[in-house]
């Protein structure tokens, strides 16, 4: 492992996050907020940034196994740093919450220990929403993106950091790819400011919804979320907004390019809006008697179900409420999630259309034994590993939710709260059912509880493995090795 390299660069990224903080340090300022906080913060990540990315390693290249581990600590330690503005303001008192929080912003998992929003200072509220959009696109694409890096092996930083079964290139440069989807990221956030502006927003909140949206997340700077504002205008265009960013943005590059074809027989994207449509309609059904109109219980639904599927967690009413039938379609896409390569989290919807294919498949072998059959994605066969893998990611996931939620059991809540709870957090989805719904929230939990989700959380985001990998001895037992035969 290129421990040196590693160390490089992570002291770039703390050095980005001491740049980040800049936007709510100015906002405090435009508020007339204490700034302390902040330069106190930016200071402390200069410092340790600066000391640990002064001197470029001469072997600058990174192998699968450092891409996965320096995925994990910079996402570990973004979120160690990130939580300090809360604790020295007074925001979140308690650095455990705040971690909780920050992770939370982080992953664009929306959980939230706080019991009222409001209260909070104007700079914690901007960069509590601006992790959304931060950690939606990835924190690593983010630092490709405007930092010049060589592209040796750093492909396999994008395979650990980027939802999804699979990750490529759009063009040959890595970092050229970077900018390509942080510059679509970018244009397709500000339309969202300008139509929330449209919409009666003003500025600070039209940006803090932006972030929730484009970083799929759900942060809100109202108690009561989008539902505050009572709007059908900022429902749909909130709803359409986040049901955009749940779409593979290789898709939107291709749709640049013209390249019409690809976009169209992208199963997927036929896939995702297949199931938001049959979740919108079904659900309206089911919620008529609770709000009477047609068009209301639609708008309802299908703001509901956008923010459920691309794992966003706005809310416009409080769907605990909701009939049976309602809530366990949106458990349900609390699952599926948005779309690999997208800001959305969950299993993602193509690994889900996998899976379906892949039992069809086993059992159309145990019909006709010699039959040669495969897995087809748009067309093609899907080799053998790629499916393979898909079915060894499902386990590892299971397993790993199987563990969290006996665990999570020990602190003695229901078992509607503590299965929606995990599920909320490890899908990177929010709110869930019972004392953590829409109007509930995380902080009842024990300190090792919230740092459990947190875990949890984090691996959800990062898709499991580099967060596994960092407690696996082998990941670091190669160096110690190297040394040994050195020294021998």
């Amino acid at each position: 492992m290129n421990t040196r390299m590693i160390g490089f660069l992570l002291g770039r990224i703390l050095m980005v996050e001491a740049g980040l903080l800049a936007l709510p340090l100015l906002t405090a300022l435009l508020y007339g907020e204490p700034l302390m906080p902040w330069l106190a913060t930016m200071l402390v990540l200069a410092a340790i940034g600066g000391a640990l990315s002064l001197r470029k390693p001469e072997r600058t290249a990174l192998y699968a196994k450092d891409g996965f581990a320096a995925v994990a600590l910079v996402w570990l330690l973004m979120s160690a740093f990130g939580a300090l503005p809360f604790v020295l303001s007074g925001d979140i008192p308690n650095y455990i919450d705040a971690f909780f929080e920050t992770v939370s912003g982080f992953t664009t998992t929306g959980a939230s220990i706080l019991t009222a929003v409001e209260p909070l200072s104007r700079g914690g509220l901007f960069w509590r929403s601006f992790t959304h959009w931060v950690g939606g696109m990835g924190v690593l694409v983010f630092v490709m993106a405007i930092l010049p890096m060589s592209d040796g092996h750093t492909m396999h930083i994008l395979r650990a950091e980027m939802p999804g079964p699979t990750a490529g290139k759009l063009v040959s440069r890595m970092s050229d790819t970077a900018k390509i989807l942080y510059g679509m990221y970018f244009v397709m956030t500000l339309v969202m400011i300008g139509l929330l502006l449209l919409g009666g927003m003003d500025l600070f909140d039209a940006s803090v919804h932006a972030f929730g949206a484009a970083g799929t997340g759900g942060f809100s700077s109202r108690n009561a979320s989008v539902g505050a504002y009572n709007s059908a205008y900022i429902d749909v265009v909130t709803g359409i907004g986040m049901l955009a960013f749940g779409i593979n943005f290789n898709l939107y590059y291709f749709l640049l390019m013209r390249r019409f074809r690809d976009v169209a027989k992208s199963e997927e994207l036929w896939a995702y809006l297949g199931i938001v449509a049959f979740s919108t309609v079904t659900i309206a059904a089911n919620i008529r008697h609770l709000y009477g109109a047609v068009g209301t219980s639609l708008r309802h639904a299908f703001f509901q179900v956008s923010s459920i599927i691309t794992t966003t967690g706005y809310a416009t009413v409080d769907f605990d409420q909701w009939p049976g039938y309602a809530k366990t379609v949106l458990v349900l896409l609390m699952f599926v999630g948005g779309c690999a390569g997208s800001t959305g989290g969950g299993l993602k919807v193509t690994r889900v259309v996998t899976l379906v294919k892949a039992a069809f498949m086993d059992m159309r072998k145990m019909i006709h034994p010699n039959a040669v059959v495969n897995v087809r994605m748009e067309g093609r066969a899907m080799p053998e590993k790629q499916v393979r893998g898909v079915q060894a990611y499902f386990s590892v996931y299971m397993l790993l939710y199987a563990v969290s939620w006996l665990l999570l059991s020990l602190n003695g809540f229901d078992l509607l709260s503590t299965f929606t709870a995990l599920s909320a957090c490890i899908n990177n989805i929010g709110p869930g059912l019972g004392m953590v719904g829409p109007t509930g929230n995380f902080s009842a939990f024990a300190p090792w509880a919230k740092l459990l989700l947190s875990f949890d959380m984090l691996a959800g985001r990062l898709e499991i493995f580099p967060m596994l990998l960092l407690f696996v001895p082998s990941t670091w037992r190669g160096n110690r090795l190297r040394r040994w035969e050195r020294r021998n």
